[in-house]
């Protein structure tokens, strides 16, 4: 469909599209009920690219957050913060999900990649776009579990795009444990482990070889990169980081940073840093920390190092303009500024180490599952809190 403009002369379609492709998602999913041309052409891989394209290259940041609350912290939601200027990030809306429901431990949650996330919550996996609110349950694996394994848990879970198909992948590591008795007591003897991938575009699940490096989990930051997803490992010479290539399906090691003192005394998170594999290090104990900031360029470079930043439990992720977003020793959300040290308190709180931050893109990317509203899913005013 071609557009008019004020002399009532005929805008050709190609600039249409160019000028649709810069608007917010909300807008596009109104807009599809114009004309089919533009329904149509809302969800081809051209146009869902160059609207994710336009999006990073004028830094058209969103952002979640995942917090809880109770007593134990075991009621899990999401609020979305604005990123209006002025707002002061204020909560927007607070969001539930079914898939994090009768969970006492915290739902892992991996991403964005494009967009969108993926939830793993006793070995029930999920996919969503919070842009579109679409959201998608991944069918159960098929592949067959040790028949003798006497309990079976997640180690790992990472999530990526393959860029030469056009496909996205979850990969996690299944441990099978083995138990037996010895006078009335139980005791794991040996654990087998497998690993499960899984493809968006064959809707369906595949074993691949263990690599033989044990994967850890770390929520906290964004460890997909460039078609790579990245885990904290260990393997038999010690500490170490895993690697896979979601398009060649193979698994790699890279040795860690050089930092000084030990990972028993250092917290060491990995991240997405403009583009490269970065490496986040501080302390373990004390309110009084310095960050460090690694970089992969062919080889680890130190970065950044914020010294003594005070009253700081630990840092949640990176915003704009070289600012960080960081819990503080009170559990609430702040925003520091190492030009200035300034720490805004953002007056968001959560129950101890359990906020993750998520900065993300809008997406149309279709994951061709179900609508928020058919899983249920609820998104209310700030003044509400999902409770049992």
């Amino acid at each position: 469909m071609k557009g008019l403009n004020k002399t009532g002369t005929e805008v050709p379609e190609i600039l249409v599209l160019e000028i649709l492709s810069k608007l917010p998602v909300k807008f596009l999913t109104r807009f599809r009920c114009v004309c089919k041309s533009w329904s149509s052409s809302f969800q081809t891989p051209l146009f869902i690219n160059k609207h994710h394209l336009n999006n990073l290259s004028n830094n058209n940041l969103n952002l979640l957050l995942q917090r809880c609350h109770g007593h134990s912290g075991e009621i899990h939601y999401f609020s979305q913060l604005s990123t209006e200027k002025g707002q002061n990030f204020m909560v927007k809306q607070n969001i539930h999900l079914p898939i994090c429901e009768n969970y006492s431990a915290e739902p892992e949650v991996v991403g964005p990649c494009n967009g969108i996330l993926c939830f793993d919550a006793e070995l029930k996996i999920g996919l969503w776009n919070p842009s579109t609110r679409q959201f998608k349950i991944l069918p159960e694996c098929s592949i067959e579990r040790p028949p003798s394994a006497d309990s079976t848990s997640l180690d790992a879970i990472g999530f990526g795009y393959d860029s030469l198909t056009d496909d996205y992948k979850v990969v996690r590591f299944v441990r099978n444990s083995f138990e037996y008795e010895f006078d009335g007591m139980s005791f794991y003897s040996h654990t087998i482990t497998q690993i499960d991938l899984y493809s968006l575009k064959s809707n369906s699940w595949k074993e691949l070889p263990d690599p033989g490096v044990g994967a850890g989990c770390s929520f906290t930051f964004t460890n997909y990169i460039n078609g790579f997803y990245y885990w904290p490992g260990t393997d038999a010479s010690g500490h170490t980081i895993l690697s896979f290539d979601m398009v060649n399906e193979r698994f790699s090691t890279l040795s860690l940073p050089e930092f000084d003192g030990s990972l028993a005394q250092n917290h060491l998170e990995l991240v997405d840093f403009k583009g490269s594999l970065g490496a986040i290090v501080y302390p373990r104990e004390g309110t009084l920390k310095s960050i460090h900031v690694w970089v992969m360029s062919g080889s680890w470079t130190k970065q950044h190092s914020f010294e003594s930043v005070p009253g700081v439990e630990r840092p949640l992720g990176f915003w704009k303009n070289g600012k960080v977003f960081l819990e503080s020793s009170d559990h609430e959300l702040v925003l520091f500024d190492p030009s200035t040290r300034e720490l805004q308190n953002i007056g968001v709180d959560a129950y101890p180490n359990k906020m993750l931050i998520i900065v993300y893109v809008e997406t149309l990317v279709p994951l061709n599952g179900m609508s928020e509203l058919e899983e249920l899913i609820m998104r209310r005013l700030p003044s509400w809190r999902p409770v049992k």
